[in-house]
């Protein structure tokens, strides 16, 4: 699998089928067609509409698309996204709010790297913004650095975490989703112990796997059967010709989206199904509900091979962040240095993904940190992506991480809450 043509073929695949459902979308919307009284033909439009838009999206990084917030006083002020620091495998962004004085609090979100960009966590942004800064890891795509930039692995991760908490300063509060949340964990422990002057003031752990086998999932599961030889021999390849990171190994986005899809197939099918119909009846819009969801879900980047095989190896087979035994640049990570960073674990009943348990281990490690420190929820009937952007978010989840946010801010939340 480790051949560039190999890489080169899937791209080959996604643009015919993109420019199969652009032909079919035209034939379908010839002005003669309108003379046949045969449905088959609108059909034939819509679902080349529906397979051009799709296969397209897969090679487009989305837009934030946050073009303002609403003020206390009913104003909407302007979103600007600004890069803080720029680095080879992903930046520090900020969305800066035009003419608003500074919030108090101050949220660094860690968004994922698991086949999807940052903007997953749009609307996670967007509801934070009119209580808060906020700042994001903008992880960028694998196939557009060039192999002379190195390498990025799991301790690379980690240490660029570091750094942002180091830039934004200790009355920063971190939010990590999904997949970071272990390494979040060791980079705020890697503070901790060296320089505690720098560390967040309060830590959010919402779904994340720190201890894989706490919970069995189908995650974990394949993770189990696989040896480390087979998954870098099935899932590894090396860029193709047309991008910058040409001849890069990578974990290719378009194989993480069609395990994403293998997940709930019938569903996909079902909605994409839908989806035509509705396109050929005329009740499809360009930012109806289905187009909001899959062209974020569709949309997906390529990991470097040694941060994914990595983070398979050392996070879900070695379980390092769980046995407390995980090593960056040499030095081995003490989780229970952590002794001043309030930590707050948020999980799902019904997430599939990382079950209820997987990130409820971080409490049993943190033996430094007082009980006071320590809390937890669990949403109930949530499933992976309402406890971070759907309704169980916005409802329940948002307030009491703002309310552990308030709580732990060195101002008191009475007076925070005046004056946000």
């Amino acid at each position: 699998m480790r051949f560039m043509a190999t890489y080169d073929l899937m791209e080959t695949m996604r643009n015919t089928n993109q420019w199969l459902g652009a032909t079919a979308s035209a034939l379908g919307s010839y002005p003669a067609v309108g003379l046949v009284p045969n449905p088959m033909f609108k059909l034939l439009a819509a679902w080349g509409d529906v397979t051009e838009r799709s296969f397209a999206r897969m090679v487009a990084k989305p837009d934030w698309g946050i073009p303002s917030v609403l003020s206390l006083d009913g104003r909407d002020m302007v979103v600007s996204v600004k890069r803080e620091l720029t680095k080879p495998f992903g930046d520090l962004i900020r969305f800066d709010v035009s003419g608003r004085p500074a919030r108090t609090r101050r949220i660094l979100l860690v968004a994922p790297m698991s086949g999807h960009y940052a903007t997953l966590l749009r609307s996670t942004v967007n509801s934070l913004l009119p209580d808060a800064d906020v700042w994001i890891t903008d992880w960028h795509n694998a196939r557009d650095i060039p192999v002379s930039m190195g390498k990025f692995d799991v301790e690379d991760y980690t240490l660029y975490l570091a750094e942002f908490m180091r830039h934004l300063g200790p009355d920063t509060h971190v939010i990590a989703v999904c997949q970071p949340a272990p390494l979040a964990l060791a980079a705020t422990a890697l503070l901790a112990e060296r320089e505690p002057d720098a560390q967040p003031a309060s830590l959010t752990l919402i779904g994340g796997p720190i201890d894989p086998d706490a919970a069995a999932t189908d995650v974990t599961d394949f993770g189990r059967r696989i040896t480390m030889g087979q998954l870098e021999e099935i899932a590894i390849q090396r860029v193709g010709f047309n991008y910058a990171g040409a001849g890069r190994l990578v974990y290719p986005g378009m194989l993480q989206l069609s395990s994403f899809v293998s997940m709930n197939v019938e569903t996909h099918t079902r909605a994409f199904s839908d989806q035509i119909v509705k396109v050929a009846q005329g009740k499809a819009g360009d930012h109806d509900k289905h187009n909001k969801f899959y062209d974020e879900y569709l949309a997906v980047m390529d990991m470097t091979a040694e941060f994914y095989l990595s983070t398979v190896e050392r996070v879900f087979k070695n379980r390092d962040i769980a046995r407390n035994d995980f090593v960056v640049d040499g030095h081995k990570v003490d989780i229970g240095k952590i002794t001043k960073v309030a930590v707050k674990i948020v999980e799902g009943e019904k997430d599939d993904i990382s079950a209820p348990g997987q990130c409820l281990a971080a409490l049993p490690l943190l033996t430094g940190l007082p009980d006071s420190k320590k809390a937890a929820h669990l949403e109930p009937g949530a499933g992976h992506y309402g406890i971070f952007a759907g309704k169980s978010w916005r409802n329940n989840i948002r307030p009491l991480v703002l309310s552990f946010i308030d709580a732990n801010t060195q101002r008191p939340a009475s007076q925070v809450t005046a004056a946000e």
